[in-house]
């Protein structure tokens, strides 16, 4: 029982630390609450770590796809060139396109070119380019041209006046650097006084002369024309021959004076390849040749040989009417759409009414229809006779 007793004084020493331990269990707490506060702001700041840290990586993420651009950049570059083949087979067909005007039948119309003031017309309007044209083209827009001057000048001829081939044969070698009137002036006082060939082959030079000093280059004239009734009076009985290759043996007598006398006196074609017919055939662009023999070569392969001789005349008369050598009429020509050398001349259609020439005192519709028969109300040149 003592030691019970004695044991128990010491038990408010024992509650000593009870106590001190409740206080501690109390400072606990705070001493507690302190890591609390720490750990609440490693809390806050773990959070701030991680959008520091996501952002970081939403950095990499976007500097790695930047990296990466180069190879996500080839699909691109490989569409490119398909892209780029397309224009290329643009390019292809782009000749095509270029190709496409030279194609439109439209021509210019000479009012609306000489409307715009200081402007010259274009001088190639032509339906098809002739430097483009193949033969067949060629010989198309050859043999067009020939129609459409066959149903203007539909009474074309020799507008040398004759009776029988021996006055065509003068009469085409006196023709030689002077008009067709000239000599139809001066040919009836030399066959009134010549009718035959052994009688101007026996003349006197000086009285053939005189009668033949209108039409120029007299002297060099009077000798062919007597020379060549000589010839046809010692080799030929008297009479004009029939073929080519005896013709030009004639003095004073070339292929253009041959033809003219095969196909008007003998009924034989032939191209006459005279200053006119050089001068338009070149224009139209159915020969580049300038030698009269080459011309005649290349345009008599347009053409049918039953042609040839219809031909020379359609062309001398619109050479002499129309197309003249310095200032064409283009205004007022019928084949203007037809012409690769449109433009060249005077284009305006009043204007070029004005440069029509007329044979046989200049009467209209003697030689030439009126300028009205081909052209329009509007003063344009008309569509091709015969068209559509």
């Amino acid at each position: 029982m003592k030691k019970n007793v004695e044991k128990t004084p010491a038990a408010p020493e024992e509650q000593a630390p009870a106590k001190k331990t409740a206080s501690a269990k109390k400072a606990a707490p705070a001493e507690k609450s302190v890591p609390a506060k720490k750990a609440a702001s490693a809390k806050k700041a773990a959070p701030a770590k991680k959008a520091a840290s996501a952002k970081k990586q939403a950095a990499a993420e976007k500097s790695a796809p930047a990296k990466k651009a180069p190879p996500a950049k080839k699909p691109a570059a490989a569409k490119k060139p398909a892209a780029a083949k397309k224009p290329a087979a643009a390019k292809k067909q782009a000749p095509l396109k270029r190709q496409a005007p030279a194609k439109k039948p439209a021509v210019v119309p000479a009012k609306a070119a000489a409307a715009v003031k200081g402007v010259a017309p274009a001088k190639t309007i032509a339906p098809h380019s002739p430097r483009d044209e193949s033969r067949t083209a060629l010989v198309r827009r050859a043999r067009r041209i020939d129609r459409e001057l066959a149903e203007v000048y539909p009474y074309a001829h020799p507008e040398l006046d004759f009776e029988n081939p021996f006055q065509l044969l003068v009469a085409t070698v006196l023709s030689a650097q002077t008009t067709d009137l000239r000599v139809n002036q001066t040919t009836p006082a030399l066959f009134a006084r010549y009718p035959t060939p052994e009688d101007l082959a026996a003349a006197n030079p000086e009285e053939v002369e005189e009668i033949l000093r209108p039409t120029g280059f007299f002297r060099a004239k009077t000798k062919s024309v007597i020379g060549l009734s000589k010839a046809l009076t010692e080799d030929f009985g008297g009479e004009v021959p029939g073929r080519l290759e005896d013709l030009v043996k004639l003095p004073g007598v070339g292929r253009k004076t041959a033809f003219v006398v095969l196909g008007n006196a003998f009924g034989r074609p032939g191209i006459t390849v005279d200053t006119h017919f050089q001068r338009l055939v070149r224009r139209w662009q159915w020969t580049e040749e300038t030698d009269p023999d080459k011309i005649e070569a290349a345009v008599g392969a347009l053409f049918p040989r039953s042609d040839w001789t219809d031909l020379s005349h359609h062309v001398i008369w619109h050479g002499r009417r129309i197309c003249h050598a310095r200032k064409p009429a283009c205004g007022a020509c019928p084949i203007a759409p037809l012409c690769p050398a449109y433009g060249e001349g005077e284009t305006d259609p009043e204007k070029a009414k004005k440069l029509l020439k007329y044979e046989k005192g200049g009467l209209p519709g003697q030689r030439l229809k009126p300028p009205q028969a081909y052209l329009d109300a509007g003063g344009t040149p008309a569509p091709p006779l015969g068209a559509g």
